[in-house]
């Protein structure tokens, strides 16, 4: 005779069930804990859910996470790249200036800045992979290298909306079918990226490195070339990110995009991607800049200093950090207690 079980343990094991997944997966954890941060904001402050004031917010979330997506590939191979700022801003000034002096159609110009970035990214990959120079010594060096550059070429004066061909900015506002442009721009990236890590050989190659780059070379991964894409990618997404930037405000300065490395470096930790490389994907860093992004704009709405952004995203590259080192301690205990046994 079987034995019925009452609905309500079934309940409380769907429940455990849930929970434990929500553990397992940062992604979902963050997406549950942006939903409660909305859901708080909004009663605080309606406005918050407002179309224009969501629209405003989501665009620029959308370029950092078009961003955030290459640093994703950078640090899943145990890299990092501090130059994605200085990227960004160089774009947005080449193509602004090609669009001004009016040398170039406005798509020949967008081709030209994601062409630059992927040309800078490269440069990362070179001086990496050839010279054997740790990454976040050479992308600080490159910080400089093209944020200098953008100054050489902004010669001390600004891009304004005027300059610009008559409605190049509008497409920052554009929607279809509700959802702007930039947000399906953005969508479209991560799931070309998503597939490429998930089921292609570059993918399982760019995992590889970053857990053990040494076990990856034994079974035939060229470590170098592998790490060598990953700058070039990003690169190319940040030229990307470069260009929806210039279209974003329009009025552009040499010093545009600074300070931006550490919001998609943020967006990529938060989301789960771990600081020491081998795990992680693109949807969680995209996922983590839209929570960011949302913090970000919370903070004005709810009238809030605007410094606190800078120490929130410190604070979680820091406790991504510490979490990252305590899962390798535990990782590394229970190999050594199995090593006993």
């Amino acid at each position: 005779m079987a034995l019925s079980v009452p609905a309500d343990v079934h309940a409380a094991n769907r429940g455990g069930v849930l929970i434990g997944r929500l553990a397992r997966s940062r992604e979902l954890t963050l997406a549950c804990v942006t939903i409660v941060m909305v859901t708080f904001v909004a009663i605080k402050a309606p406005s918050f859910l407002a179309s224009t004031n969501l629209i405003s917010v989501t665009a620029l979330t959308a370029i950092i996470a078009i961003a955030a997506v290459g640093e994703a590939l950078v640090i899943i191979t145990k890299n990092i790249d501090l130059s994605v700022e200085s990227t960004m801003g160089l774009v947005a000034f080449v193509v602004a200036i090609a669009l001004k002096q009016q040398s170039l159609t406005v798509p020949e110009a967008w081709a030209i800045g994601i062409g630059l970035g992927l040309v800078l990214g490269m440069a990362n990959g070179a001086v990496i992979t050839i010279f054997q120079v740790p990454s976040i010594v050479a992308t600080l060096g490159t910080l400089s290298i093209y944020r200098g550059l953008t100054y050489w070429v902004a010669a001390g004066h600004e891009i304004n909306i005027s300059d610009l061909p008559a409605g190049y900015t509008e497409a920052a506002s554009q929607t279809f079918f509700g959802v702007p442009l930039f947000v399906l721009l953005a969508i479209a990236v991560v799931i070309v990226a998503g597939l490429a890590l998930r089921y292609t050989v570059l993918g399982r190659q760019l995992y590889a490195v970053g857990s053990n780059a040494e076990a990856a070379a034994t079974i035939g991964v060229r470590s170098r070339s592998t790490i060598f894409l990953a700058f070039a990618l990003s690169g190319m997404l940040a030229g990307v990110a470069g260009v929806l930037w210039g279209i974003e405000f329009g009025q552009l300065y040499a010093s545009s995009a600074s300070g931006e490395s550490l919001a998609v470096i943020a967006a990529v930790v938060v989301g789960g991607v771990s600081i020491a490389g081998g795990s992680g994907t693109v949807v969680g860093a995209a996922i983590g800049a839209l929570f960011l992004g949302l913090i970000n704009n919370a903070l004005t709405v709810l009238q809030l200093p605007q410094e606190w952004l800078q120490v929130i995203y410190g604070a979680v590259i820091l406790v991504a950090i510490v979490t990252d080192a305590l899962v390798q301690m535990r990782a590394q205990r229970a190999k050594a207690r199995s090593r006993l046994r």
